[in-house]
């Protein structure tokens, strides 16, 4: 007997038909493993009681069968979100909940700031606010866990993703205080590069890299851990395993007595988000953003971490 298949399970069937590539499926366009996204799809051939896809080591080939799914995969997927969106867009006439996903706090007075203001723009509608692992650099909005997302970019530039910067922060560096650049007031990169890191986990692709430094590093980061959590990072700072980058903005707000944090000159500022679907035009993701942006401090750059100026008006 034929088991119910999961619109979820289309969607990894979908991904490497078009990738045809298990690896470029699970990291560029999943954000899950490789293991994972095989041992998924081999549970959709069980349920369908069929072999979808032809594999060896060098190519990924549809078969017959998995040809003859192709068609419907993707037409179900497409009603699922058409379905998925106008449910929202019906529910959104009573007011509703906007499900905002981060990754690690967010603070800067915005979140109060950004929660009166949007009570006024959008009488009845809350937010709720859901953390996301490090692990999905599309901060839940890939498969629907969130609506709208305030995250650190870059986030994957498929096209699937749009985003508004609503500011932006010099870079810090978390150490432990025994380090030894602890003491100085200001660390050049340059004295970091050879330093071992605290790294997000190889899904999180090119955020991984800009935490690392990458555009400024001439040879590979030396890795001695990774971290799916903010907390889960410090912890590994205040054991003395490695260092990790962060904005200024978060310096403050993580504040801890066993880190210390430090500006970090040669690197480019950090950009602060709100990123949605770009498929999503549903009218309260410009007010969120729009808010979002008149909200936090005007030109956030440099060290400076203070009050948010009053939010313009509508």
């Amino acid at each position: 007997m034929v088991m119910d298949v999961r619109v979820r399970d289309l969607r990894y069937f979908l991904a490497v038909a078009e990738e045809q590539s298990f690896t470029r499926a699970a990291s560029q366009r999943l954000y899950i493993s490789q293991p994972a996204l095989s041992k998924q799809i081999r549970q959709l051939e069980q349920s369908l009681g069929t072999v979808l896809f032809d594999r060896d080591r060098r190519t990924v080939r549809l078969t017959p069968a998995g040809e003859a799914l192709l068609l419907y995969a993707r037409r179900l997927t497409e009603d699922w979100e058409a379905a998925r969106l106008a449910v929202s867009e019906a529910s959104a006439l009573a007011g509703t909940t906007v499900r905002v996903g981060f990754q690690m706090r967010i603070g800067r007075g915005l979140i109060p700031a950004v929660t009166a203001r949007m009570r006024q723009r959008l009488p009845g509608w809350k937010l709720m606010f859901r953390q996301v692992s490090w692990a999905d650099p599309t901060v839940g909005l890939a498969h629907g866990e969130v609506d709208v997302a305030i995250a650190w970019l870059p986030v994957p530039d498929t096209g699937a993703l749009s985003w508004r910067v609503v500011a932006r922060e010099d870079i810090w560096v978390a150490l432990a205080p025994r380090h030894r650049l602890a003491g100085l007031p200001t660390v050049p990169f340059a004295d970091l590069v050879d330093e071992p890191f605290i790294a997000l986990p190889r899904t999180a692709g090119a955020q991984r890299d800009f935490w690392l430094g990458a555009a400024a590093r001439q040879s590979p980061a030396v890795i001695t851990g990774e971290a799916e959590t903010a907390e889960e990072s410090f912890e590994a700072v205040a054991s003395g395993l490695g260092i990790t980058l962060l904005s200024a903005g978060n310096a403050e707000i993580y504040h801890r007595d066993d880190v210390v944090c430090r500006p970090v000159n040669g690197l480019p500022p950090s950009e602060l988000a709100v990123v949605w679907r770009t498929v999503d035009t549903r009218p309260f993701v410009d007010v969120f953003a729009d808010t979002c942006r008149a909200c936090a401090r005007p030109a956030a750059v440099a060290g400076q971490v203070g009050e948010p100026e009053p939010c313009a008006g509508p």
